[in-house]
């Protein structure tokens, strides 16, 4: 269910491709121990990449808050889903084409970093289209480039993450104009950011490492990215994902390693033992009966989360719902 690292993550694996939002800071503020736990993931020699897919911002500016906040980073440790996106597009046209943009500069940037020419929608002579967050976009331009796209002209799209976190709360992201757009269509974009792999292949590309381990929050592009990739994950626990999340976690959302936050990358992992029907680990013993998760014992907090975790989707696996875990308070 979970996986085993008899020695620390950052000696087993020599590249730690690292979602922002909820595992390096949360909002405005560096998450807890964050620049530390990299720090000396980075001082055992792992290399560090961190990668978003957010298609606005260049890595310049992603660095800056990154330092800002006292996390070492330089522009070429960041890796955008525009970055990601402006690949696909040179690896099947060649530089030189002609792309109609619908986004913002961190995407015009990364077209021209490959040498590919961001053009209007207009633009009878360009080849393809592709989008991004882009506050800034008309209405118009959208609707001629829904049509094209309904006509024939190939469309990669940046993410297609249906919400972004805002100074005034959660609002509309990308995924929203992606599906008005495939729905008139009836077309569906390559997509360059996680879930899917083109964001992380991006990654190594630039950066190196012969065994990366993706690590985030979330399970539906962290995670599940991951998996599309063929690469190991570390769910770290500083975000979005709480208890009912974990319990739910579809097969292909399900991590290889648990920890409490950054400093899971620093140490061995065990992983839980099936005894009879219980799943051990650490002192903590979990099962499910009559469809609730019941746990007993104590130990560290990471060990209860392994054990609910393997517990619950071992119970799912054969063939029964998700359980309750109404009564469960984490240590």
């Amino acid at each position: 269910m979970l996986g085993v690292s008899g020695t620390s993550l950052s000696t087993d694996y020599d590249l730690a491709m690292l979602d922002l939002d909820g595992v390096v800071y949360i909002g405005p503020d560096a998450v807890r121990g964050a620049a530390e736990h990299l720090d000396r993931a980075r001082e055992s020699g792992m290399r560090l990449a961190f990668i978003t897919n957010n298609a606005a911002r260049p890595p310049e500016a992603v660095a800056s808050h990154l330092q800002e906040l006292g996390v070492t980073a330089r522009p070429e440790d960041v890796v955008t889903s525009a970055q990601a996106a402006a690949r696909v597009l040179v690896d099947r046209l060649g530089p030189g084409a002609r792309v109609v943009l619908l986004g913002a500069a961190g995407l015009e940037e990364a077209l021209g970093a490959e040498g590919l020419v961001a053009t209007h929608v207009e633009d009878d002579d360009a080849v393809a289209l592709v989008t991004g967050y882009g506050p800034e976009v008309r209405w118009r331009h959208i609707m001629r480039a829904a049509v094209r796209v309904r006509d024939g002209l190939w469309w990669v799209a940046s993410n297609t993450d249906y919400t972004i976190p805002t100074a005034y709360g959660v609002a509309p992201g990308h995924g929203v104009l992606v599906d008005t757009l495939a729905r008139f269509a009836g077309v569906s974009p390559v997509v360059a950011g996680k879930p899917e792999r083109p964001l992380l292949d991006e990654t190594v590309r630039r950066v190196g490492g012969r065994r990366p381990l993706m690590v985030g929050d979330r399970l539906d592009t962290d995670i599940e990215g991951a998996r599309n990739a063929g690469i190991d994950s570390l769910l770290v626990l500083t975000g979005v994902t709480g208890l009912p999340e974990l319990v739910a976690a579809r097969p292909q959302e399900r991590p290889t390693y648990l920890a409490r936050d950054l400093g899971g990358l620093l140490r061995a992992h065990e992983a839980p033992r099936l005894t009879d029907d219980r799943w051990e680990l650490g002192g903590w013993r979990a099962r499910v009966a009559d469809g609730r998760l019941e746990v007993s014992g104590s130990g560290e907090a990471e060990a209860w989360w392994a054990v609910i975790a393997c517990a619950a989707w071992a119970h799912v696996d054969g063939g029964g719902d998700v359980p309750t875990t109404d009564d469960l308070v984490a240590p």
